[in-house]
């Protein structure tokens, strides 16, 4: 039977008059979703803003809506000198260090940086240092 619908879903596709009725959605099996660290926080974060590394933070790092603001991250914790594990604040980015480059590059992963979740050596001046 899930040929037919295939078959029907292609003919509506292509312009063709389907051979059956159209199905209700329910009747497709629905793909499962892959767990991940970041969706199981999502409902616990509540849904992801369009400006995202302050929630990507709190995904992983706790906190209440207000860090969803990267510049809120600057209150959060205590002071810090760069080292891993600090969270790191710029103006309007927020991020974690998680290593040290041998130039001395900070790596730093963060949300939200060039619309993902990514990983990569960054400069650090000018930025601050909370740590919880």
């Amino acid at each position: 039977m899930f040929g037919l619908r295939l078959i029907a879903i292609a003919c509506t596709f292509l312009g063709l008059m389907p051979l059956l009725p159209p199905a209700p959605a329910s009747a497709f099996p629905q793909p499962l979703a892959k767990a991940s660290k970041v969706s199981k926080a999502k409902h616990a974060v509540g849904p992801r803003p369009a400006r995202w590394c302050g929630w990507y933070m709190r995904t992983q790092k706790g906190g209440g809506p207000e860090l969803n603001l990267a510049r809120n991250w600057a209150n959060w914790g205590r002071p810090s000198k760069p080292k891993v594990g600090a969270v790191v604040v710029w103006r309007s980015h927020v991020g974690l260090i998680t290593g040290r480059m041998a130039e001395g590059h900070w790596i730093v992963r963060s949300g939200n940086d060039n619309g993902r979740v990514r990983e990569r050596p960054r400069s650090v001046k000018g930025a601050v240092f909370r740590v919880g």
